[in-house]
């Protein structure tokens, strides 16, 4: 038996290690900061961990279902406690790429949760329709009404969007 638990632990190890950025990366759309990116990380792989036996032939489903499931979550949780400033932080000088960047995420945040994780597993990590419904538990209808509607407040939200982003944005 420790040898099977020590396959299983080889095998997630390997799986965190080859998939850590990508997810850091879904994660970082869903809440648009570093460091709650890496906590929604590390939640969604211990919560992976303990169904690692069952998970192992293909992972990913289950933990951006994690992710975005918990993305929402911990939304809900925090919106009632945030509270405002008068001031915007000081921003960096940055190049024109990184603008469109700034832009795209805080046009990003401005959409609902839900309508955020849709449009970051349909179009940052390339998801389908299926897919996308299966990791948030919604029906493909939802998905399909909740990228619409996202779509056209991103179109409302980045009218001088750099030309090679407006392909996937007008989709």
């Amino acid at each position: 038996m420790p040898d099977r638990d020590n396959d299983v632990r080889a095998q997630f190890e390997q799986y965190v290690a080859a998939r850590r950025q990508a997810l850091l990366r879904t994660a970082y759309l869903l809440t648009g900061q570093h460091a709650d990116a890496k906590d929604l990380v590390q939640l969604a792989l211990v919560k992976a961990m303990p169904h690692w036996a069952k998970i192992a032939h293909d992972p990913e489903p289950y933990v951006r279902k994690v992710l975005a499931r918990e993305s929402v979550s911990r939304w809900r949780g925090r919106r009632w406690r945030e509270v405002t400033s008068d001031r915007l932080p000081e921003r960096e000088q940055a190049g024109a790429d990184q603008t469109d960047r700034a832009a795209v995420r805080t046009a990003l945040l401005a959409l609902a949760p839900r309508q955020r994780a849709v449009v970051v597993l349909r179009y940052f990590d390339d998801l389908t329709e299926v897919q996308t419904a299966q990791a948030l538990g919604i029906a493909v209808g939802t998905v399909k009404s909740q990228s619409r509607d996202a779509m056209a407040r991103l179109r409302e939200l980045l009218p001088d969007l750099h030309p090679e982003w407006s392909e996937a944005v007008r989709r």
